[in-house]
């Protein structure tokens, strides 16, 4: 068989399966703003969920380890038709870059506070930082950068038993890097940064992924490449099963059995995201593989509204952000809340006070007609980056 031939500019699957994972993410955004208990109960605490709630929250897990694992391979492919200097310097100035846009763009699209508070680091934050941290790892073997994520991703949680030890108190330093939980620094007065994506371990999916993305070269057939994932992606979902029925290492929060098997199963399969425990990364990027493998040959309609959004992501994330608080703020005064309404101390995002909002199932109604209308605007600029090649476009 001869190897099959790989775009030197983006892979469909690659394209397809970010852009279902961004569909997906838009759920759980449009859930934080309009659905009326997001912020007065865990939609994932077993004791108080319901089904239909449990998997709108859960099934977004999957959205911000492949979404940065998928970065992850984006560099490897980058590796033919770029040098490991080119690279290198590209990987660092969109890292820095990245993290200048969560900061300000992203941050206020999420508050809508002119003056800033709040700097908010997330998913292109640590984005970001593991961009900056592979500009000095590219010149490795990518054996080395896969070992090394590898490494990260299985052995971070060891970190967890340091910091359950009474009277531990974790640095700035160890805080940012993996005991972040919505973690607040003051920077000056009235303004400071919540860390809410430790790097450490998002860093490691990172790794995993530029490892992973040397299935996608040219010299790989399309058999081998699929025999590659299905075998890495069964093998991470039977190690979370394993690991987490022995319970003993994996997640900082162990599950329990409950009176009822609803209950059992909820706790189950509760896992860590802030950060992401070696649980959380293999029930996510197992599947993950597994739908890499599923869409090699995916060219259905919906694969390909899928592939218009993840071949312009990070356009969709900013511009999804600004749809939903826009939208947020004319409801907010459709229901009457007045000027004396818009900070609510309880809630981060302003015009969104704790008592606003609507039903689970508004919530879905108002998710699909958001990603319907975002579904232009990026084919336009899908299109725009296909047949453009200014340098700034890859910053965007």
């Amino acid at each position: 068989m001869q190897p099959n031939p790989i775009s030197r500019e983006r892979v469909y699957s690659i394209d397809v399966l970010r852009g279902l994972v961004m569909i997906i993410m838009a759920l759980d955004h449009v859930r934080d703003f309009f659905h009326q208990p997001a912020f007065t109960s865990d939609p994932l605490d077993p004791q108080t969920s319901y089904p239909a709630l449990y998997f709108t929250r859960w099934v977004t897990h999957f959205c911000a380890p492949l979404f940065v694992l998928l970065s992850g391979m984006s560099v490897q492919l980058m590796s033919t038709r770029k040098s490991k200097a080119e690279m290198s310097r590209f990987l660092l100035t969109r890292g820095l870059w990245l993290i200048l846009i969560e900061i300000t763009v992203v941050s206020f699209g999420l508050t809508f506070n002119p003056l800033m508070n709040v700097m908010v680091l997330q998913v292109i934050w640590a984005i970001g930082i593991s961009f900056v941290a592979l500009s000095l790892l590219v010149f490795l073997p990518w054996q080395a950068v896969l070992a090394l994520g590898l490494l990260i991703t299985f052995g971070h949680n060891i970190l967890d038993f340091r910091e359950s030890q009474p009277g531990f108190k974790a640095s700035p330093l160890w805080t940012f890097a993996h005991s972040a939980q919505f973690s607040f620094f003051p920077l000056f007065p009235g303004h400071g940064v919540l860390v809410i994506y430790p790097f450490l371990p998002w860093t490691g999916i990172m790794l995993m992924g530029y490892g992973i993305g040397r299935i996608f070269m040219p010299d790989v057939t399309v058999q081998k490449r699929k025999q590659g994932l299905v075998t890495t992606g069964l093998a991470m979902i039977g190690i979370f099963f394993i690991l987490r029925a022995v319970n003993v290492y994996g997640d900082p929060r162990p599950w329990q059995p409950f009176t009822t098997l609803q209950q059992t199963v909820f706790s189950f399969m509760n896992v860590a995201k802030y950060p992401p425990s070696l649980m959380y990364t293999c029930i996510t990027v197992g599947p993950g593989l597994l739908a890499l493998a599923a869409f090699e040959h995916a060219r259905g309609r919906f694969a390909q509204i899928c592939r218009v959004y993840g071949s312009v992501p990070f356009f969709y994330y900013i511009l999804h952000f600004y749809a939903i608080h826009l939208l947020c703020m004319i409801l907010f005064f459709v229901h009457g809340y007045g000027v004396n309404d818009i900070v609510d101390p309880n809630v981060p995002f302003l015009f969104r006070p704790n008592d606003f909002g609507y039903s689970l199932g508004v919530v879905y109604l108002i998710w699909i007609a958001l990603v319907a209308a975002l579904y232009k605007p990026c084919k336009w600029y899908s299109e725009y980056k296909r047949t453009h090649r200014q340098w700034w476009l890859s910053y965007l």
